[in-house]
């Protein structure tokens, strides 16, 4: 597979991600999630299982994102994906949008990738 594939692959495997956690698909979530993954969150720092426990519970319902802007960088077996978005979620009862830039890290193994680490940074002023 090519790079320009690859890249192609990953924005795609990145916005059925977005929709499965809106759908909380939690069995494909799993699959898609690498067992040491790890996921930071505005003021919380979660590992693979306590984030879905936290997308099947409800306690951060993602709605909606809407993608303004992706790019996918290459390192060896590991590619760092960064979607500028809005995110419309509801946390603690309060449906709240918030812009950010959430970085997320796929690692390949075998012809599969597999998210590694999802961050969510607030961006100041949009």
């Amino acid at each position: 597979m090519n790079h320009a594939t690859m890249e192609q692959a990953l924005i795609g495997l990145s916005k059925e991600k977005w929709r499965w956690m809106a759908e909380k698909k939690v069995d494909s979530l799993a699959a898609l999630f690498h067992a040491k993954a790890v996921f930071v969150h505005m003021g919380a720092t979660f590992s693979r299982d306590q984030e879905l426990d936290v997308i099947r519970k409800g306690d951060i319902q993602y709605k909606q994102a809407d993608i303004e802007e992706t790019t996918v960088q290459f390192i060896g077996n590991t590619a760092i994906l960064l979607n500028k978005l809005r995110l419309v979620a509801v946390v603690g009862g309060n449906e709240v949008t918030n812009p950010f830039v959430v970085t997320e890290v796929y690692v390949q193994q075998g012809s599969k990738w597999l998210l590694g680490s999802m961050s969510f940074t607030r961006l100041i002023g949009q």
